[in-house]
């Protein structure tokens, strides 16, 4: 056939046709050499692989929570804890290996919300880097927790923090308030057992300081005077029996020593026995002294010249080398309060200075209205500046446990269904760790498991470091289970 027998039209689709073919092997080509042929599994002079399905195989989308990274699903739904919806969990991109000794980087992340991911470098609407996450970062640790490691410079922005696990007294401060009172085991009531005539009183003012032995007041009595004669009498006559028969004078001795006793049965001292005694002279009043240290707390109105019987309170007086305190605390406060238990004691009519008590006694009943227990603290007062009826801060410090293994309390992130702290691993890598709680005190709780001495946690950030490792892990189990389906 002859070029003139050719259909008319021919030649020019036929240049079309292999400048078709020519642009569809450039489109080809340059398909393979961007990130996007790579991420649909396009491969430069390979055929697909019975490994690889036919057109490629999808990453599988999965599905988190905004504000509960830890919850990751398959499909969309709600998230079971705040009931949000699920958003798209952005896949991590496989990047092209890296050459011997350089570290993988397989995604970047928002430093502020580790659930927004991107395959290139880029920064947020704060204008932060978005950080570079490896593909060592997915190892686990020894404890089957997720690692985190992150760049120096983003751990200095979070301000993250970390304490070293040691061993310590913990201590659970009780702070409670309470007033002062008479030491009533120091307080003495002044009385006579004879009935007399007050003649003088020494003691003229509530307060008034007295001491051991100090005239307190002088009685008259027609009674007492009476026991003294016969006293002088019965020494008169021991003396005169003295060359006697040795029964007679042993009568005369047991005559002299009762009529001494009954003296001493109504608290006349010894000295004013041997006194009269001495002289042979019987005194019309005898003085009254003070029979301990302290001030006088009541005094009978119109002491002198009023008619006393036996058994009236003539004087009362406190001694105030030491005072009662007396505190309320909660029940369930009681278990580390006991008898000899130590406080400390600060006043607001003393600012800066401190004062120490020991618990005398812990009271047997519960008030019902208050749920309390009223506990007496003995507070030492050698400088006499403390006074009944004042007001007190107490703080008891009781030991709950010792030389525990202790994290701080706000180092424990606690989920409602397990404790965690997070381990600083070392060199920016950090894990979070289950761990079983015991006691708490001074800010800080036991650890009864899940930690060692010497290790160390962190003290602050560690709710987003924990987000993310929680975010990770849950991945990382989606995806193994997915992959052992697809094996089955």
């Amino acid at each position: 056939m002859t070029p003139k027998d050719r259909a008319p039209g021919t030649g020019g689709r036929i240049l079309w046709l292999v400048i078709g073919m020519a642009s569809g092997l450039a489109l080809g080509a340059l398909l393979l050499a961007t990130p996007l042929g790579a991420r649909l599994g396009l491969r430069a002079g390979a055929a697909p692989t019975a490994a690889e399905p036919h057109g490629g195989e999808q990453e599988k989308q999965l599905w988190t929570c905004g504000m509960h990274p830890q919850v990751v699903q398959d499909e969309p739904g709600q998230c079971p804890i705040c009931g949000m919806d699920l958003v798209p969990l952005e896949q991590p991109v496989e990047a092209a290996p890296a050459p011997a000794g350089e570290r993988k980087i397989l995604f970047y992340r928002n430093p502020m919300n580790p659930t927004i991911t991107s395959p290139v470098p880029m920064k947020d609407e704060m204008g932060m880097d978005y950080v570079p996450v490896y593909a060592d970062e997915v190892e686990k640790a020894a404890t089957g927790g997720a690692v985190v490691t992150i760049d120096p410079a983003v751990v200095q922005n979070m301000g993250v923090v970390t304490e070293k696990v040691v061993r310590r007294d913990l201590k659970r401060p009780i702070r409670t308030v309470g007033y002062l009172d008479y030491d009533q085991e120091k307080m003495v009531t002044v009385t006579t057992k004879y009935s007399g005539f007050v003649e003088k009183t020494y003691v003229n003012y509530i307060g008034q300081e007295v001491r051991k032995g100090d005239p307190l007041f002088e009685v008259y009595s027609p009674e007492l005077v009476q026991t003294e004669q016969e006293l002088l009498s019965a020494l008169e006559y021991a003396r005169r029996m003295a060359t006697a028969p040795e029964d007679v004078r042993r009568r005369a001795e047991e005559l002299l020593e009762a009529a001494r006793r009954r003296l001493a049965y109504w608290d006349i001292t010894e000295d004013q026995i041997r006194r009269l005694e001495e002289t042979g002279t019987v005194f019309r009043t005898l003085t009254v002294t003070a029979p301990s240290n302290g001030v006088v707390m009541k005094r009978m109105h119109g002491l002198e010249g009023m008619a006393i019987r036996p058994g009236m309170d003539v004087i009362h007086i406190a001694d105030l080398s030491t005072l009662w305190l007396t505190v309320e605390v909660y029940e369930d406060q009681l278990a580390w309060i006991d008898t000899g238990s130590s406080a400390h004691i600060r006043l607001t009519y003393f600012p800066g200075e401190e004062f120490s008590g020991r618990v005398l006694f812990v009271e047997p009943q519960v008030s019902e209205k208050t749920r309390t227990v009223r506990v007496t603290l003995r507070v030492p007062n050698p400088s006499g500046k403390l006074r009944a009826g004042m007001y007190a801060e107490v703080e008891f410090e009781p030991v709950v446990v010792r030389n525990a293994v202790a994290v701080p309390s706000y180092a424990v992130i606690r989920t409602g269904q397990r404790d965690v702290v997070i381990v600083a691993l070392g060199g920016g890598r950090f894990a979070p760790r289950e761990v079983e709680l015991g006691r708490r005190g001074g800010g800080y709780i036991q650890v009864i498991s899940g930690l060692q001495e010497g290790e160390e946690v962190v003290t602050s950030a560690q709710f987003l470091i924990d987000s993310e490792s929680n975010l990770r892990e849950a991945i990382q189990k989606m995806l193994a289970a997915s992959g052992s389906h697809k094996h089955r």
